[in-house]
């Protein structure tokens, strides 16, 4: 049973003739790349790892969770 505001994730069955989704690339940042979000502004890469990226802005920092939806690297 799926719990509120998770996807539904379903088996592929093999003799399917539909493909599934290709899984969502995850952008990658490094420390130093200058970003910009949704909601903060600009800001810059103090640290990352492969499911959050730890990012500073002029009102503080601010850890961001995968899939980095609201930030664009520039």
């Amino acid at each position: 049973m799926p719990t509120h505001g998770t996807p539904d994730r379903r088996r592929h069955l093999a003799s399917s003739p539909f493909r599934p989704a290709p899984a969502p690339d995850i952008e990658e940042f490094a420390v130093g790349d200058r970003v910009s979000h949704l909601r903060h502004g600009l800001g810059v890469v103090v640290a990352s790892s492969a499911s959050t990226v730890t990012l500073k802005f002029e009102s503080g920092v601010v850890r961001v969770n995968s899939p980095f939806e609201r930030l664009t690297r520039l």
